[in-house]
């Protein structure tokens, strides 16, 4: 059978955001991945290829290509696919849109832990962020969180007006420190390099949610925020020595490693000890949760082609 190649938009019918918590879930009871990258550079221009291997799930390369100078013609600087192989014989099993399975996995990483660590009672959620992942987010937790109210912050007044325009419903906040003050979570997913979230703005039963810094110069939240919360990651491997967010505090003696409870290779140890926590999830990504995304969008493809 010719393996499937999957585009974004048909690739999204029939895919559901929290039965995509749960594959990620299943994902991890399963043997630890193996992972590495290649990276390739011509100029401003590069090739990143991230490639897991889970006994029992399968085989994944993403191949990421980023070209910065597309935007001044009006074009994506992100393209690439994902190539998913089978693990009892190496064969090709499909061949899938890149921002397809971005979009999925990065909000759906997010979505997993406010499952588990944000209050089931969250009315107030604020997006940090107008870009397309901001979207993606309100999505996510719109599912999970279906009686919520969304506010959006962006440093532009006119972003935010389009993502509202966009998500009819949504507020605008003007005021950044306010609104991370009246909301219940609090989801970032900007490309900021220094402290947009003060850890003195926050307050007990809040969840932060840090989904923007993926590199060692991007942060999205101080040391004194970090060091607050109940400090959770989706894998060590991918923040603790790669992502600002979590090398800076440690630098700086604010915390160290040790301050993370879990990843999600021990996701029974994602959950309030009370009501009152603040807890912190960092967002690092990596090419195992593009796996398991892969796969459970593959599953969701041959249902309904057979």
């Amino acid at each position: 059978m010719t393996a499937p190649v999957i585009p974004r938009d048909a690739g999204e019918e029939g895919l559901d955001w929290l039965d995509l918590t749960r594959a990620i879930a299943a994902g991890h009871d399963l043997p630890l991945a193996q992972v590495d990258d290649v990276l390739l550079r011509r100029g401003n221009d590069a090739l990143l290829n991230r490639s897991a291997w889970i006994e029992g799930l399968g085989i994944a390369v993403k191949v990421a290509t980023v070209f910065p100078g597309n935007a001044a013609q009006g074009g994506e600087t992100l393209g690439g696919a994902v190539v998913l192989c089978s693990d009892r014989d190496g064969q090709l099993e499909a061949v899938l849109d890149f921002h397809l399975v971005t979009k999925w996995k990065t909000a759906g990483d997010s979505l997993l832990a406010a499952t588990l660590l944000a209050r089931p009672d969250s009315r107030n959620i604020l997006i940090v962020g107008a870009g397309a992942q901001g979207r993606n987010l309100l999505d996510a937790y719109r599912a999970a969180f279906p009686q919520a109210r969304f506010t959006v912050w962006n440093r532009s007044r006119a972003g935010a007006e389009r993502f509202a325009a966009d998500r009819p419903g949504t507020a605008i906040a003007g005021d950044l420190e306010q609104a991370v003050r009246a909301a219940d979570i609090i989801t970032c997913a900007t490309m900021a390099q220094e402290p947009l979230i003060r850890g003195d703005w926050l307050g007990p039963g809040q969840h932060l949610d840090l989904v923007g810094a993926y590199t060692p110069a991007m942060r999205e939240a101080d040391d004194r925020a970090i060091a607050r919360g109940r400090l959770f990651v989706d894998s060590r491997a991918t923040t603790v020595n790669h992502i600002g967010e979590i090398m800076a505090p440690i630098a700086s003696g604010a915390i160290t490693a040790d301050h993370i409870i879990a990843d999600y290779y021990d996701l029974a140890s994602f959950r309030r000890k009370s009501g009152d926590d603040i807890t912190v999830f960092k967002n690092g990504g990596g090419a195992h949760l593009d796996l398991m995304v892969s796969r459970y969008i593959l599953g969701v493809w041959q249902r309904r082609h057979g």
